[in-house]
């Protein structure tokens, strides 16, 4: 058994960036680079899988690309994952896991994102895009805070 105060005070500081470093690697937009990696080999089954069914499919009558559309929430933490505020979330996060979470924490903010895929006739993601759902909403929010 390990003895109450074999944990001091700069021990469990230094756990706890420890962790907050931990979830800060994993962070950022994952959908970017799972995207930019799987031009040219991903499929639509594959893409399906890993991401639901899309909000909007497209397929022409006659042949050619498909349209898939996805909207996404998406944080700031997600978008801007070497920031301080994405520090200072992390760290609140790691709290929270350590049973030490406060409720005066403020939420983060959620964007709504489209990706916006486009496969070839062999189903193959040819190219994709991301935008806002509703353009400049993140600048505004941004600009008002």
């Amino acid at each position: 058994m390990i003895p109450s105060n074999w944990f001091p005070g700069k021990v469990s500081s230094a756990l706890l960036l420890i962790i907050a470093g931990s979830v800060l690697a994993c962070a950022g937009p994952w959908r970017d680079s799972y995207f930019d990696k799987g031009v040219d080999r991903l499929t639509q089954e594959e893409i399906f899988e890993r991401m639901g069914p899309p909000h909007t499919a497209k397929t022409p009558a006659l042949g050619g690309d498909t349209i898939w559309t996805f909207r996404v929430p998406v944080s700031d933490n997600e978008l801007d994952p070497i920031n301080l505020s994405s520090l200072t979330d992390a760290a609140q996060q790691a709290a929270a896991l350590l049973g030490k979470a406060t409720n005066d924490a403020p939420k983060p903010t959620l964007y709504c994102y489209r990706y916006t895929l486009s496969f070839n006739e062999q189903k193959i993601l040819k190219q994709w895009k991301r935008e806002e759902c509703v353009q400049g909403t993140r600048n505004q929010l941004k600009a008002n805070k």
